[in-house]
């Protein structure tokens, strides 16, 4: 019988509806530079694949991955051919940042807050992601923070998904068991693959063709029972 029940973040709960190159577009306007919003959407997609894995020491990494983040955006800053003189990095960094705090920038997917409070009447709910700290002023800002104990953010646990310690971090803060704990995600590797090789069972979302609904009718026609291992009837993957 499932009794927790861990979410991932971004792309499962919420999403950036206006795009990632919408918000490095507005915020260089800021400082009277105009960029091409899709040449950022690409730079940033192209960058993000290349950017190296960030060591895993099972400790919190001091700058919450701030650092690492400052090397994306100069990449991508760099893929457009932005001279430093006409954006002063720091100070883009510092805004652009602070941009995706901001109340408004994120959005819940339609069903995200129905389902969640249908679930936690059930089961203990909480959250897995590779995110850093600006995690929490996000599900705050969305109005779900309460929802979720435990919630294990990669910078904090100083490991990412799909490694399986994060998971088992998770499942140690819980007091939970990966027999008894179901992990819902978007990512294949991230998620179904690390939370699989952790014990959990798994829930593949892949939206647009499957929702949180597909998850929420599922626990409730079979009441949350699974054997070990399996992943839910019907989930793509």
């Amino acid at each position: 019988m499932i009794k927790t029940v861990f979410f991932d973040a971004a792309g499962t709960l919420f999403h950036l509806p206006r795009g990632v190159g919408w918000h490095y577009r507005d915020v260089a306007r800021r400082f009277d530079c105009h960029l091409e919003e899709n040449a950022l959407s690409d730079a940033f997609r192209t960058v993000w694949k290349q950017m190296p894995t960030r060591p895993g020491s099972h400790q919190p990494r001091p700058d919450d991955d701030k650092g690492w983040w400052f090397s994306l955006v100069e990449q991508v800053l760099d893929q457009c051919r932005v001279p430093a003189e006409q954006l002063p990095r720091l100070d883009y960094f510092a805004q652009l940042y602070s941009e995706f705090t901001r109340p408004g920038i994120w959005e819940l997917f339609p069903e995200s807050l129905d389902v969640l409070t249908n679930l936690r009447a059930h089961y203990r709910l909480g959250v897995i992601s590779n995110f850093d700290g600006r995690l929490r002023p996000i599900l705050t800002n969305l109005g779900i923070i309460e929802f979720f104990d435990p919630i294990v953010i990669s910078s904090e646990a100083g490991t990412d998904k799909p490694d399986p310690w994060i998971f088992q971090r998770a499942l140690h803060l819980a007091d939970a068991t990966a027999a008894e704990s179901l992990h819902i995600g978007d990512d294949p590797r991230a998620d179904w693959e690390g939370a699989e090789a952790a014990g959990l069972h798994i829930f593949r979302l892949d939206r647009p063709h499957q929702t949180l609904r597909d998850l929420e009718k599922w626990m409730k026609d079979e009441g949350g029972g699974m054997k070990t291992g399996d992943s839910l009837p019907g989930a793509v993957g």
